[in-house]
């Protein structure tokens, strides 16, 4: 059965930090384009970061200098550190997994994911 389980959610303050996981199984994300986006209550989903199979990344501008995306493939693990977290990123955030061609750039991926996770909802006070 393959999924991505996305964790590390929960209710922080206002310039405080959180780091979320997502771990594949059935699935190995080493070739992947790995990525992260977001969708606040009653917005359009945003894509955040970006990671592909040789590491590089990308961010949308403004999380930029705030947020880091890493990836661990001997743990088949995506995260995403999350610093000096503001109200505007309270959102759920999902994993997801693009075809290793995909094309990404400003923490977007061009493209239908091939799976992504159920969400992790983040909440900044």
């Amino acid at each position: 059965h393959v999924q991505l389980v996305e964790s590390g959610g929960g209710s922080v303050q206002t310039g405080g930090s959180l780091r979320l996981s997502c771990v594949a199984s059935g699935y190995t994300h080493s070739s992947a384009s790995m990525g992260w986006f977001r969708q606040p209550p009653g917005k359009e989903r945003e894509g955040v970061a970006t990671i592909a199979s040789d590491g590089s990344t990308s961010y949308t501008h403004s999380v930029k200098g705030r947020f880091t995306v890493s990836k661990d493939d001997a743990k088949n693990t995506l995260y995403l550190q999350m610093n000096s977290l503001k109200p505007e990123d309270t959102a759920t955030y999902y994993c997801a997994a693009w075809p290793p061609e995909t094309y990404c750039s400003s923490g977007y991926c061009f493209g239908v994911y091939s799976i992504r996770g159920q969400g992790t909802q983040v909440t900044v006070s």
